[in-house]
């Protein structure tokens, strides 16, 4: 029970970090290349609604960023759902790797508006899948309207008193996960907050300390963010394995 808890502590630590990477990083999309990376339902109506307007060009960054994060979502899942111990760790490793890209194509002067678009919606595609749960609770790190929709849905539950599903034993409860949904969403606030600041004021290196930051958990992140589903997995290997 206390590897659980200190587990799920590990796993609201990280998420609310990278809740902040995610707003940082959409932020410098919206204020940089003028088009959302993380935000794709922004997207999608800004692609209708250009399109509707008949101007495709208008249209294009948008439908890049929602393409790029879908072939992100894919392949983050299909790491995660690999026989890779630390897939994470990859993960993260190959978010640092596009933002280095990007920054680098920039600081020579060769950066493309596309280019960049694709790399960093890709890059947000992929760290969803990297922490999709926090205990029993599921998360998104980039989508904020699902993450306030489920803080209202919790508090309604709450007032109503209405039975926790698979709870996680005491101190589990609507309001706890509340609680965590909102400091998630608040974190990825404060990520955009600082991007503005960043850009202000560092502008060329804007992209720098996310960067560093995805490298370093890259190469140290816990292996108690490791997916439920992959350590149920191992457990019953296990166990087949001890029968």
């Amino acid at each position: 029970m206390q590897l659980v808890l200190s587990q799920t502590r590990t796993q609201w630590a990280l998420a609310i970090f990278l809740a902040l990477i995610a707003g940082y990083l959409d932020g410098y999309g919206l204020l940089v290349l003028g088009t959302y990376v993380s935000f794709m339902s922004g997207n999608t109506t800004t692609t209708g609604l250009s399109s509707g307007e008949g101007n495709f060009h208008a249209a294009l960054p948008s439908a890049i960023a929602v393409l790029s994060f879908v072939t992100g979502s894919f392949l983050g899942n299909v790491f995660t759902q690999s026989k890779i111990r630390h897939s994470h760790r990859l993960i993260f490793g190959i978010i640092a790797g596009l933002l280095a890209t990007v920054a680098g194509l920039e600081l020579h002067g060769l950066s493309n508006a596309a280019a960049g678009i694709a790399m960093l919606s890709l890059a947000m595609g992929m760290l969803n899948p990297a922490l999709s749960k926090i205990g029993a609770e599921s998360v998104s790190l980039t989508f904020m309207t699902g993450m306030l929709s489920r803080i209202g849905g919790h508090f309604a539950s709450a007032a109503g008193r209405k039975p926790l599903t698979e709870g996680e034993g005491r101190g589990d409860s609507h309001l706890a996960r509340a609680r965590i949904d909102a400091s998630i969403w608040a974190g990825f606030l404060v990520g955009a907050a600082l991007s503005g600041m960043a850009r202000s004021h560092f502008r060329l290196w804007a992209l720098l300390p996310p960067c560093l930051v995805m490298i370093a958990l890259a190469l140290f992140s816990e292996s108690a963010i490791t997916l439920p589903q992959k350590r149920i997995a191992s457990s019953i290997s296990g166990v087949r394995s001890a029968a």
